[in-house]
């Protein structure tokens, strides 16, 4: 991923960053072993304690809490809403339930705004489970969470700490025996080795210089993504750099996911250029590069102990890859490319899985449009990778949409192969940030560490709620890329600066930020 400076424009609503409601109800006299009213459609408007609910506000905020017309399924919604601050949870008690681990599942909206709102399962017999409501004021977004129950009982809850006029909408929840999860909680750390060659330093939070592989290690991160070019300017991101890397990767116990860009450079939507030592070669030779060099590097990895666990074959390859050659206008030559790379890797190593990665997360219609053609030429791949970026792929419902739709229509595990926020707007070097304006920010997420958290817990509760198990999780595009002299974004350039460091996981001081919880997600 490279992208130059983009011009949309969100209005941004600062988030307030606060503790979340804390008190416990006492159980309801309602107590049932299934889920009583999920849609809220056994009342009229208004109704501040829907039938089989409870309401609870230490501060007599019940009517906070009320139901209303606009639902997502059926007629009505419940919704939190107040014209001064408030605290109010709207739960239910269920007993009488077979141990085992549960999934609850709401469609959710959210005007943002809130020191916290979320749903919760607990009081099951073991840590509560809680999933936060992503802001969208507009769009339905589906979330979820687990919890195991292990004493017969659980409490579902809706819970809001909030402003005056912050605002959600649930609606159609669901109790049902099952799990969640993500397998997959990564980022790609492909500007490091440079990064330390040129005096980068990385710190952990209480600022001790560590390797800052054991920093993402320790936050929870449990693999890695390695960009490869085939003869970069500078030397970086090249086999032998990547060979090294990779074991230092595994190391530290993490998988490792190999990102071929099939190029010299950054190979995204808007370039892709045939590496300087396949130029001139015919669309026949260049499938046999492919494969070639593909393997080369595999094989490598594997021999000494550090075999791929994933591999991209493209970067970002919405219009094709190795252009002319490879372009969307001629997909019987991208299928041809595309299954040589995929066919290397599994001569390799059969285990591999094979991902296949566009950007524009939240483009259904170009989404469907490339992998329809894909599957029409018999193309192979195992996963699909998406990059998703809120301040330029549309929004979180958009995202939902084109992420569940591909893990359905193509029945294959998805992921988000980049995405990233800033936690600040100024630079840190004198390269003008590809984001530094508040209007172009994603509305609800401001540049705050805050922010930052939560836009990566939003988008990976997005990827946990693909239905049928399919997501498998969020690689953060770039943790380790701070502003180093010397480590600017072009190969050929020494002077070149970093556009991207104020969306690093390490802060301006070479601390870890904490916004690597979201490593911890479920």
């Amino acid at each position: 991923m490279f992208h130059p400076r983009r011009t949309l424009r969100a209005l941004l609503v600062p988030l307030a960053a606060g503790l979340a409601l804390t008190a416990l109800p006492a159980q309801s006299a309602r107590a049932a072993a299934t889920l009583t009213n999920g849609g809220f459609e056994s009342d009229g408007t208004g109704t501040a304690t829907p039938a089989g609910w409870s309401t609870y506000s230490a501060a007599g905020q019940n009517s906070a809490s009320f139901t209303e017309a606009g639902g997502h399924g059926g007629s009505l919604r419940l919704t939190h809403w107040s014209s001064s601050a408030y605290k109010v949870e709207t739960y239910q008690y269920l007993s009488g339930l077979t141990n085992g681990t549960y999934k609850l599942t709401a469609w959710v909206r959210s005007g943002g705004g809130q020191n916290s709102a979320y749903i919760a399962l607990k009081n099951c017999g073991g840590a509560e489970q809680r999933t936060d409501i992503p802001v969208s004021a507009s769009g339905w977004i589906r979330i979820v969470t687990s919890v195991a129950v292990t004493n017969n009982q659980c409490t579902v809850s809706v819970n809001s700490d909030a402003g005056a006029g912050n605002w959600i909408n649930v609606d159609d929840l669901t109790f049902t025996p099952g799990s969640t999860g993500l397998s997959v909680k990564g980022s790609d750390v492909s500007s490091l080795v440079k990064s330390e060659a040129k005096g980068g330093v990385y710190k952990n939070a209480s600022g001790t210089t560590q390797d800052a592989l054991a920093v993402l290690k320790n936050a929870g991160q449990n693999y890695a993504r390695l960009k490869v070019w085939v003869n970069p300017a500078d030397g970086y991101n090249n086999k032998t750099r990547v060979l090294a890397a990779a074991k230092r990767v595994k190391a530290q116990g993490m998988k490792l996911l190999v990102d071929f860009h099939y190029s010299d450079i950054w190979a995204d939507p808007g370039a892709q250029s045939v590496p300087s030592a396949w130029a001139g070669h015919s669309y026949s030779r260049l499938k046999t590069d492919v494969y070639t060099h593909t393997y080369d590097v595999l094989d490598a990895l594997e021999a000494q102990g550090t075999t791929a666990d994933m591999v991209q074959v493209g970067n970002e390859i919405n219009g094709g890859m190795l252009w002319p050659a490879g372009s969307t206008d001629n997909w019987s030559q991208l299928a041809g490319l595309l299954n040589s790379g995929y066919a290397a890797v599994k001569a390799v190593n059969s285990g591999t899985t094979v991902a296949l990665h566009l950007a524009k997360g939240g483009d259904l219609s170009g989404t469907r449009w490339w992998f329809d053609n894909a599957v029409a030429n018999g193309v192979k791949f195992d996963a699909i990778g998406l990059s998703y970026y809120g301040y330029w792929h549309g929004t979180l419902a958009d995202f939902q949409t084109t992420l569940d739709d591909a893990a359905s229509r193509y029945a294959k595990p998805v992921f988000v192969a980049e995405t990233a926020y800033p936690f600040r707007l100024d630079s840190e070097d004198a390269h003008e940030n590809i984001i530094d304006l508040p209007g172009e920010l994603v509305s609800g997420y401001p540049a705050t560490v805050a922010g930052q958290t939560r836009w990566m817990k939003d988008v990976a509760s997005i990827v946990e709620a693909v239905p049928n198990g399919r997501g498998l999780g969020v690689f953060y595009w770039e943790s380790t890329w701070t502003a180093v002299t010397g480590n600017g974004w072009d190969p050929t350039d020494a002077s070149s600066g970093n556009g991207w460091e104020n969306q690093a996981l390490f802060g301006y001081d070479d601390r870890a930020l904490s916004s690597m919880a979201w490593f911890g997600h479920r």
